[in-house]
């Protein structure tokens, strides 16, 4: 900037030598204008002054860096590959061959003899044990059941209830009776009965009259049961 106002107060000197005629209103200077242009002149040296000189001076650049190859390392011979040498083939030898013993044969004791033992020479033998024959299988045990003793045999039928004897009504009673080794009664349950008059007459009657001959085990006498059926019929009477 500030060349452009050096170069503008030359051209207006070279104008006046020239003798050319001044411009309309050339020969009168306003103050207004003079301070003006004062004041710009100002302004144009202080924003030169504040300029940063790093702006103002030339960039010089760096001189040039010279380079150069870099020579590369040269590879690594390459390796041979040694092929091992041949093992050298040693002469077979024949196995030293060892002398076959001969097996001594033992004669074994007869199967009949009764003796047992090792069969190596120079052993005693042991007598076996006398066979024991096997037991008999046990016999089933022979059972027998009770029967009505002979001489109980005519008071056997129990006494026929009156009530049913005006009704003229027969009947039967099923009953179970549990004899004792001496062959009396010892229980009376009943099993079936066609009137419970029948089945208490056949138990008082049963309880004080009936005699068995007991059961047996092997001839042994037991207790047991009997099922019995007793029938009541008018005709009988």
């Amino acid at each position: 900037m500030r060349l452009m106002a050096m170069a503008g107060s030359a051209q207006a000197a070279a104008g006046r030598d020239s003798g050319a005629p001044p411009r309309y209103g050339a020969g009168r200077r306003s103050p207004l204008g003079l301070g003006g242009t004062v004041a710009v002149h100002a302004l144009v040296v202080g924003a030169f002054l504040l300029i940063p000189k790093q702006v103002i001076e030339h960039f010089s650049p760096a001189p040039p860096i010279d380079t150069y190859a870099v020579p590369l390392d040269p590879p690594p011979p390459p390796v041979e590959q040694v092929e091992p040498a041949p093992e050298a083939e040693l002469p077979a030898k024949p196995l030293p061959q060892r002398p076959t013993a001969t097996d001594t044969i033992v004669p074994l004791p007869p199967t009949d003899s009764g003796l047992t033992g090792d069969t190596r020479p120079g052993d005693t033998l042991t007598p076996l044990p006398p066979s024991v024959p096997p037991l008999p299988p046990m016999a089933e045990p022979k059972l027998t059941e009770a029967s009505i003793d002979p001489r109980a045999l005519p008071a056997f039928q129990p006494d026929y209830p009156g009530a049913m004897i005006r009704q003229q009504v027969e009947g039967k009673v099923t009953v179970r009776v549990s004899i004792d080794a001496q062959g009396r009664v010892t229980g009376v349950e009943k099993i079936a009965a066609s009137d419970v008059s029948f089945w208490l007459a056949t138990q008082r009657h049963a309880l004080r009259k009936w005699r068995f001959r007991p059961a047996t085990r092997d001839g042994v006498a037991v207790a047991s049961t009997k099922v019995l059926t007793v029938r009541f019929t008018l005709s009988d009477r």
